[in-house]
């Protein structure tokens, strides 16, 4: 259970960090931070390279067979994901917290029961 704890402990540190790194960043200038330049560009450019990490996650995934190289490149790709999700979330005045949130409403809710309660 001790370790459970610090798991999840590290994940929330990692979260935390990066949230506080994207607000620095994203006032920062677009010639030195590649996240202020992001914002500078706007929403829908945020939300092409989202679009792409994503293609890009289920690209390696297919892909990945069992060896090492092939599940690296999928936690790679996942984790440039999540970072360009992150920064979206950032542009839209939201947080990791406000997914995680989220994300525990939904525990002891069926996935089926949950998907009908948001078809209103």
């Amino acid at each position: 259970m001790l370790a459970s704890h610090q798991a999840n402990e590290r994940v929330m540190s990692v979260l935390d960090d990066l949230t506080q790194v994207l607000a620095q960043r994203k006032n920062e200038s677009p010639e030195s931070s590649y996240v202020a330049r992001l914002h500078e560009k706007g929403l829908n450019k945020i939300l092409e390279k989202v679009g792409e990490e994503a293609t890009e996650v289920i690209l390696a995934a297919k892909d990945a067979g069992v060896d090492d190289n092939g599940r690296n490149q999928v936690v790679q790709e996942t984790a440039d994901l999540w970072f360009h999700t992150m920064v979206m979330l950032s542009e839209l005045g939201l947080s990791s917290q406000d997914v995680l949130d989220e994300l525990g409403k939904r525990f002891g809710v069926g996935g089926l029961e949950e998907k009908a309660s948001r078809q209103t």
